[in-house]
């Protein structure tokens, strides 16, 4: 939740919208939706499974469905006759010995329509929905990462008295090696699909879903908290990860785990480090300026107010 709450590209969409109230109103609506979607997705697993036990356990290898032979040749779906009987014998991962199918899964809500029997336009839908879902992700993450760089980095601090031009160039740049990174990635993945959503997940909760709530509900919230937050918090957290998934992955095992807590939960350590850090530092230094505790009032603006202006010091 609050990792979905803090993740760059959905912030960057209330920009998206002419007045509060309409941000307001998408904001909910969407709860809605995403709603339904986390509390299906159990069960749309549960029948998933099912459908695939259905289908292809203790069945011979001949008379497998087409689904079966086009996933085959991906490499996302292995059969190894171990018995030699010509059947395939799955009981689920439990019981990888005495299992002669492996299956990615990745490719569960893909194949899911087609292991169900679905017409060929749900499958069509699942896969559109699919690649949508991807692209719409990915332009809003180069967009934040291309104005990050160029502007709050560059224009902001680095480089005050850069060119729009040169803006521009470090925007492009910083886009072209964000998707070569993505790139690498999608090809060498750390984990599996969920896997790597809930890396994304703790890294947003451990670095800006703090100091937006103590930036908006808290006026003696200042830069220098900000940014000490954000920095223990997402090093923390992205060194837990990095270290368990690329440096020792053999350590990746309960018991070696700090507090119990696997490197796809401790994005929530991280976020509490992180509440810690920004509040002691900002008890420890300047409060913010005048303008910027008007600045956070404005935010709460109650409705029905006048429309928004300009605040001047």
């Amino acid at each position: 939740m609050v990792g979905t709450a803090g993740l760059p590209h959905v912030l960057i969409r209330f920009f998206t919208v002419p007045r509060v109230r309409d941000a307001r109103t998408s904001v909910g609506w969407a709860l809605v939706f995403i709603a339904i979607l986390y509390t299906t997705a159990p069960a749309v697993a549960v029948f998933a499974r099912t459908n695939l036990l259905n289908t292809v356990s203790e069945q011979p290898y001949a008379d497998v469905p087409e689904w079966f032979k086009t996933w085959e040749g991906t490499g996302l779906i292995r059969y190894e006759d171990r018995n030699g009987d010509g059947r395939i014998q799955y009981v689920g991962a439990g019981s990888p010995q005495q299992n002669e199918l492996t299956i990615d899964r990745d490719i569960m809500v893909l194949a899911n329509p087609e292991i169900a029997g679905l017409p060929a336009w749900v499958i069509g839908l699942v896969a559109a929905g699919g690649l949508a879902a991807a692209l719409s992700t990915a332009a809003g993450l180069l967009l934040v990462v291309s104005s990050a760089v160029s502007h709050d980095l560059l224009k902001s601090t680095i480089r005050p008295r850069i060119t729009e031009r040169g803006e521009l160039l470090a925007a492009r740049v910083s886009a072209a090696v964000a998707v070569v990174v993505a790139g690498y990635l999608g090809i060498d993945p750390p984990g599996f699909v969920a896997e790597v959503v809930a890396f994304a997940f703790g890294l947003a909760a451990s670095s800006f879903f703090p100091v937006l709530i103590l930036g908006i509900f808290w006026k003696r919230m200042n830069r220098e908290g900000a940014i000490a937050g954000m920095v223990t918090g997402i090093g923390f957290t992205a060194a837990y990860i990095v270290y368990f998934k690329f440096v020792n992955p053999a350590a990746n095992v309960p018991d070696r785990w700090l507090l119990g807590i696997s490197p796809e939960g401790i994005g929530t350590l991280g976020m509490l480090l992180n509440f810690g850090v920004a509040s002691g530092v900002a008890l420890v230094t300047p409060p913010p300026p005048e303008i910027v505790q008007r600045l956070v009032d404005e935010i709460r603006v109650p409705k029905g107010a006048g429309p928004a202006h300009e605040i001047r010091a």
